[in-house]
């Protein structure tokens, strides 16, 4: 939201009061509170008939800082607020700032206000100075607004999973979660979290619409803006863009480690197609005919009647047997995952239980809130309701007892906001969009308490701060073209610098029957994802439907991600217990290289694979390679760095390059993502470093086997720590094979 027109002027209609200097503070135990003046004071006339800005300085956690920014304080509480933990933090307190950790704010108290936040040297890394901070009136409303500077060639990331540029430099976006496909400027998981170039991020802490102005309104500033009369925002020193991620996660919480059959190939029904037993046996047969692994399959909308969205049960003319039919598919080593969403149709029989019951969202007057758009007279179940969450968890827990492995919780995002009340007095701009915090939450924790800890994983679609906590997220309504293929890589790399740390998308596009070719380079870019489906809307995405070459893409790929479970389970653990993202920003993973910061169309697949994924039929694809002699996983060929590289790929291959210094463990097995990735693992060995390196690979219930790899001159040394299992090591074309009670070996470069 822009409040002014041009430098000097303000908007029409419009009043803004700014702080012009310190007034005076108050020191407390664990906070600073600071009484900036709106006009100056020079006698105590001038105290009259003015407003005075109250900034509160405080920290939940060691190098991150609280600022909240008040005009009015006679509001009563609002719900709902977003979950973030704390810790013990050692604080320094004075009369003109506050210390936690290695970060610094400071109050200038001279003559111009400034809020200033200082790194461990004293360099100031942002801070708010004239005409920053404002409060504004006027016929739309109340408002309060921040600015934050940022430095010559300072560069914005995150905000959620936006579809435009990953650098957010020159964006006006709004918070605010819609139901708007990939193409748009608006989204489905939105987070006020954002983290730049300059060795921090910033969390907005407010619920409802964040308005931002990213280096747009003022150029060189980041403004964010609420309705009302208090702004709170928190500053997370880091100094790494990693660092600013793993201080984020820890505040808004990490993501859940998915269980290892999730990150299988999953097929689905389609959305509109028509589908019975007969269509998914003939999918699940075809695929293990062609030797293509399956992993999950997915059924989705129609397992219930139309109309019917949701009632939780099948629609007994196509699926006459639920129970048998999912007992046979688990039979043929498959999970199930249903489609479900948090609406409930008039048609329905739940409606009615749920408007006798209280469960479903009321207008001010007391009636259902209904509409027509998605379901027929549907009406929203209302979460703030503990009867109704556990009203609803109800009825997804006898489909897991039936057999079902996973939802796929879609929706979430078109929450009313007018004229409706909440069970629990929640205000509804604030609702709405963390709505989508709740359902999602009730969902996951069916799974959870019923398949246990490590073994619960969705499908959704919406998110905001904290939405992490239940992976997977998916990229929602994309096309069947290059352009949507691309736009749905910079959704995931946006999502991913919002403290996301797994994430997917509908491989070949869901809208659309997409060109063969569209189709199986997206399947390299698809299963080089942290999760892959095959998922379309009103064509099937078994990929014999396009062409033979298809299927061989498809096993080609599915095979190299299950080989490489070993190393993408391990980065899985890494997102789990650290909150970085198994797909990696390359800001994120490079934040010294400054041809990193623009990068779009390429990322890291854990800390060691670079991915740069084929956006043309013909297979020329231009990508930007790091410092560093880095090998081509595929062929053996080494890539120098740093610069940009062009090449052709036919549709088996990708630019999928290994860090210079890696140790890639290969498991043993293509047939299956959930195997015991020790037993027969390979370490694949690439440009050995003089530093010693330590790999984990993980083993069931936590038994996990560590290799350290050490060079001395012309001779690498690999040592085993763990259960006593048949290993490999290979460096080039060079493979030695160990016995179970060989802990170790040296090999001797060429």
């Amino acid at each position: 939201m822009k409040f002014t027109d041009g430098y000097w002027r303000k908007r029409d209609g419009l009043t803004v009061l700014h702080p012009q200097h310190f007034q005076d503070s108050l020191v407390g135990v664990d906070s600073l509170t600071v009484y900036a003046a709106t006009k100056r004071v020079q006698d105590r006339g001038d105290t009259l008939d003015a407003a005075l800005l109250t900034v509160r300085l405080s920290s939940p956690a060691p190098d991150v800082i609280r600022v909240t920014l008040s005009h009015f304080d006679g509001g009563r509480p609002r719900l709902p607020n977003f979950e973030l933990a704390s810790s013990p933090v050692d604080l320094s307190v004075g009369a003109d700032s506050l210390t936690s950790g290695s970060l610094t704010a400071a109050v200038r108290t001279g003559e111009e206000w400034g809020l200033d936040f200082l790194d461990p040297s004293g360099r100031r890394i942002t801070g708010s100075g004239w005409k920053g901070a404002g409060i504004v009136s006027g016929d739309s409303g109340h408002f309060i607004h921040e600015q934050l500077d940022l430095g010559v060639g300072e560069v914005v990331y995150g905000l959620g999973e936006r579809f435009g540029p990953l650098v957010k430099n020159g964006q006006t976006i709004d918070i605010w979660n819609e139901d708007g496909g990939t193409s748009s400027e608006q989204a489905y998981k939105n987070v006020p979290f954002y983290l730049t170039s300059g060795g921090y991020g910033v969390l907005v802490d407010h619920p409802g619409r964040v308005s931002f102005e990213v280096a747009s309104e003022m150029v060189t500033r980041t403004q964010f803006s609420v309705a009302g009369q208090s702004l709170s925002y928190l500053v997370i020193y880091g100094p790494t863009p990693a660092d600013v991620l793993r201080k984020y996660t820890a505040l808004s919480g990490r993501p859940a480690l998915p269980p290892a059959w999730s990150f299988g190939l999953w097929l689905t029904t389609s959305f509109t197609t028509s589908y019975d037993e007969e269509t998914v046996n003939s999918f699940i047969d075809g695929m293990a005919e062609r030797d293509l692994p399956l992993s999950v399959f997915h059924f989705d909308t129609f397992w219930m009647r139309e109309f019917n969205w949701c009632d939780f049960e099948w629609d007994s003319r196509v699926f006459p047997d639920p129970p048998g039919m999912l007992k046979r598919l688990a039979g043929k080593g498959l999970k199930t995952c249903l489609w479900i969403n948090p609406y409930i149709a008039q048609r329905s029989p739940l409606f009615a239980e749920g408007r006798d019951k209280g469960y479903l969202v009321r207008t001010v007057d007391g009636d259902v809130w209904q509409w027509d758009r998605w379901q027929a007279g549907m009406g929203l179940v209302d979460f703030t309701n503990p009867e109704a969450c556990a009203w609803y968890a109800a009825k997804l827990r006898a489909l897991v007892e039936m057999g079902v492995g996973a939802f796929k919780s879609d929706f979430g995002e078109r929450i009313p906001v007018e004229g409706i009340v909440w069970h629990d007095g929640s205000d509804p701009e604030r609702m709405h969009n963390y709505y989508t915090q709740i359902y999602n939450q009730v969902v996951f924790d069916v799974l959870k308490e019923a398949r246990g800890e490590g073994e619960a994983v969705l499908f959704a679609r919406s998110a905001t701060v904290g939405g992490q906590k239940f992976p997977v997220h998916w990229g929602g309504d994309n096309t069947g073209n290059f352009a949507s293929m691309a736009e749905s890589l910079r959704g995931g790399l946006s999502l991913m610098s919002s403290g996301f740390g797994f994430w997917s998308h509908d491989i070949g596009g869901f809208e659309g029957l997409p060109d063969p070719a569209v189709f199986k380079r997206w399947i390299a870019f698809g299963l080089l994802s942290s999760h892959s489906r095959l998922h379309g809307s009103k064509s099937y995405r078994v990929p014999w439907n396009f062409d033979e070459e298809a299927v061989d893409v498809l096993r080609f790929f599915t095979h190299l991600k299950y080989r490489l479970m070993p190393y993408l389970f391990g980065a899985a653990r890494e997102a789990h217990f650290t909150g970085l993202p198994v797909m990696r920003p390359m800001p994120v993973a490079f934040p010294d290289d400054p041809a990193a910061a623009y990068l779009d169309r390429q990322y890291m697949l854990g800390g060691d694979l670079l991915v740069a994924p084929v956006f043309s039929a013909e297979g020329e694809v231009s990508y930007y390679v790091p410092e560093g002699r880095w090998t081509h996983y595929l062929t053996g060929e080494v890539v120098t760095g740093p610069g940009w590289v062009r090449e052709t790929h036919d549709f088996s291959s990708v630019p999928l390059l290994v860090r210079p210094g890696a140790v890639i463990p290969v498991g043993a097995r293509q047939d299956r993502p959930d195997y015991d990735f020790r037993d027969g693992v390979t370490l694949r060995l690439f440009e050995p470093s003089a530093d010693r390196t330590a790999v984990v690979v993980p083993g069931p219930s936590g038994a996990d086997t560590v290799f350290t790899v050490t060079r001395s001159g012309s001779e690498v040394r690999i040592g085993r720590s763990g259960e006593a299992l048949p290993w490999r090591v290979q460096l080039g074309d060079e493979v030695v094979s160990l016995d179970a009670d060989q802990d170790s070996c040296t090999l001797t470069l060429g």
